[in-house]
């Protein structure tokens, strides 16, 4: 009998710590709205009457990117991957455009998008999910 399980003990740390930060990054998305960076494409296409699903859409990918995660599913992984490097994809082009430092930013959210990030890409992490996932 195959079990569904939203935190998942035999995962990698790297991975059990991914799938916690993606909870809270879909609660946070959920509760708060998104930050600049994950806006900086809204914003670049002009698509602000959009932003509200966006943000359910991206607080909704963050969850399943977990709950996939913590049942071993390649697809969550690569999910995973994306939701982390959107932010900070939009955070740099957002300081590249505005001409400014990356510290000038949010320091803590900053913190976490890229502890996020690497986690998700830490070698322990790619050999796991090569090995085990499906």
């Amino acid at each position: 009998m195959q079990t569904r399980r939203w935190l998942n003990p035999s995962l990698a740390q790297t991975l059990q710590i991914a799938v916690f930060l993606l909870y809270i990054t879909g609660g946070f998305a959920l509760l708060f709205g998104l930050d600049l960076g994950s806006l900086y494409f809204v914003a670049r296409a002009h698509l602000w009457q959009l932003r509200d699903v966006i943000r359910i859409v991206v607080a909704l990918g963050s969850v399943a990117a977990g709950y996939g995660i913590a049942n071993e599913r390649k697809w969550a992984y690569y999910l995973g991957i994306a939701l982390a490097a959107l932010p900070l994809v939009g955070d740099l082009l957002l300081c590249i455009d505005n001409h400014v430092s990356p510290l000038k930013l949010d320091l803590i959210t900053l913190i976490f998008q890229i502890g996020m990030f690497v986690l998700l890409i830490h070698p322990q992490s790619r050999d796991y999910q090569r090995v085990w996932f499906k």
